[in-house]
């Protein structure tokens, strides 16, 4: 049988759908509606507009889907409230339930059984400050590295390589830490997911594999991806 998830993604992304849709057995089916960001043209690291939210998932609820996740992590870090909010404004929308992207990064951390954490982030040095506070505030992790790349837009962050993230956990790992995590759903990183954990010996939590996840376990699935590293091998 068919899944169907509804999948909001800013409207300047283009990473999400292509991981999606070539890294996903035909099981799961990706519905997608992109959504502005509250400061268009001048910083993409704020959340989206909220009429354009609700908009979308409305639309989204009209293709039946199970389930709505909206891949936005930076936009969780700058209100404490926001995911929150957020979920009950999509689930009202649309009828179905909600899952936001940053959110599902810090749950599945702690699935793994990770404290002390590598942030590897395509943000600047202020968004990784958010970011820190987040997942430390919220989610109760330690972060004991912390790496950004400085990308000023989501288009520079779509054109980072995965060697971006490689090199940089080589430069910060360290007995301590736990898991890398590498925020960011438009920085293209799910596919190469198991070479790193082959690597560090460690897992890795991405954007895009975490809100997939998150999505799998709220719709009771059991049957494990592999290839896409241990995370995905929890659902079971």
């Amino acid at each position: 049988m068919t899944r169907h998830f509804g999948v909001l993604i800013p409207s300047t992304n283009t990473t999400v759908e292509i991981e999606y849709t070539r890294l996903l057995p035909p099981k799961w089916q990706a519905h997608y509606a992109r959504i502005l960001s509250q400061t268009h043209g001048a910083s993409p690291f704020s959340p989206p507009l909220d009429g354009d939210v609700e908009y979308q998932s409305r639309l989204l609820a009209t293709a039946r889907v199970e389930l709505i996740i909206l891949v936005q992590t930076s936009a969780s870090l700058f209100a404490d409230d926001w995911d929150d909010t957020t979920i009950a404004r999509i689930e009202q929308a649309s009828g179905v339930k909600a899952i936001i992207s940053a959110n599902a990064v810090g749950e599945a951390a702690r699935a793994l059984g990770a404290q002390q954490v590598a942030l590897v982030s395509p943000y600047s040095e202020e968004v990784n400050a958010r970011a820190r506070h987040y997942f430390e505030g919220k989610h109760g992790l330690k972060v004991a590295a912390l790496e950004g790349f400085a990308a000023k837009d989501s288009y520079m962050i779509g054109k980072l390589g995965p060697e971006n993230a490689r090199d940089a956990f080589r430069r910060i790992d360290r007995p301590e830490i736990e898991a890398f995590i590498v925020p960011g759903g438009n920085f293209p990183t799910m596919a190469s997911i198991p070479e790193w954990e082959r690597e560090f010996g460690k897992p890795v939590v991405t954007t895009n594999q975490a809100a997939l996840w998150a999505m799998m376990r709220a719709l009771g699935s059991t049957v494990p991806l592999p290839g896409l590293g241990r995370l995905l091998e929890l659902v079971a």
